[in-house]
């Protein structure tokens, strides 16, 4: 049941075992389609009526024998405005969307990137798919990636959808696993960083592992192989999503990511002797850092299973092994 689309209003009964039940949560369970945030704010603004008057407390307690009416309004276009952008569907049905984002794509429009986004591409490849999230045909972002880091994102396309994705992550239990070329190798094969995260004070542009404030932030490593003497592919897994996470966190212990322009200057400086002139050569033409988030995971809104999808290793990446 798609009820953004409709226009005619819904008729939502209670029967004894409804009683006191507060507004939101009744009908919530009888509109699978709205998320209950969604459903407040039509309370509150005046869409649920009851005997023809508006009832606007979503504290309200149902009684037996009640019926009301809940309007949907129509959904209010996007905003930004579409537009045509070539996309890699991993996997799209009625409720997400799973995209391998290349590098070099912003997912949202902000004052330096006001258009051209992977929002502005997700607008138009959807749709009429998009049935509305807080009643604005857009898509639902739970989770982002740097503009220069590519590979997977989940996105919704419905209220209930995003509010079922946006739990698992403010829970730590969407499934997110990276592939990184840094410089250097670990002195263990698998570690765990750990180190609050918070803006850098010197550079309000970069973020830094802080000792006073700043936010958890929890990195588990692994190493895959060793390119030469020189780097190492590892694996990342996230126990926290802060900003610029793995990118600050293996700064911070002497093996940033390769490419990084903004943390890996001076890791760079230290192996430049070391390397291989094709290796260098690779570095030279990468043009971003080179991190791939290969693998997300998750439990499907509708259906309940967990589902993984995975994404190889770029060429650019490639390149560098």
């Amino acid at each position: 049941m798609n009820t953004e689309s409709k226009s005619l209003p819904y008729t939502v009964g209670a029967v004894a075992a409804d009683a006191g039940t507060r507004l939101d949560k009744f009908l919530s369970e009888h509109l699978a389609d709205l998320s209950r945030s969604r459903i407040k704010t039509l309370i509150t603004g005046g869409h649920v009526h009851l005997s023809g008057a508006k009832v606007t407390d979503p504290s309200r307690r149902v009684k037996s024998g009640e019926h009301f009416e809940i309007f949907v309004p129509p959904v209010k276009p996007a905003v930004p405005a579409g537009q045509k952008i070539d996309l890699e569907i991993a996997y799209e049905d009625d409720d997400l969307i799973v995209i391998d984002k290349p590098a070099g794509l912003v997912v949202h429009p902000a004052p330096g990137n006001p258009d051209r986004t992977l929002v502005n591409a997700l607008i138009a490849h959807c749709g009429d798919s998009l049935s509305g999230i807080g009643g604005e045909a857009r898509p639902g972002i739970v989770h982002r990636l740097d503009k220069d880091t590519s590979g997977l994102m989940v996105a919704a396309k419905n209220d209930q959808a995003h509010h079922f994705l946006a739990e698992q992550f403010a829970a730590h239990s969407l499934e997110r696993a990276y592939q990184t070329v840094v410089w250097g190798m670990p002195g263990r094969k698998t570690g765990k960083v750990e180190g609050n995260i918070g803006r850098n004070t010197r550079n309000r542009k970069k973020m830094a592992v802080v000792k006073r404030g700043g936010k958890r932030a929890v990195t588990r490593y692994k190493l895959i192989k060793p390119v030469g003497d020189w780097a190492s592919l590892i694996e990342c897994r996230l126990e926290t999503g802060r900003t610029h996470q793995i990118r600050v966190h293996m700064a911070s212990i002497g093996h940033a990511v390769i490419g990084d322009p903004l943390y890996g200057g001076k890791d760079a400086k230290r192996f430049t002797q070391k390397v291989s002139q094709s290796f260098q050569a690779s570095v030279s033409e990468l043009n971003r850092q080179a991190l791939h988030a290969y693998l997300i995971g998750f439990i499907h809104p509708k259906t309940g299973q967990k589902v993984t999808f995975e994404s190889p290793l770029p060429r650019d990446i490639l390149s560098l092994l």
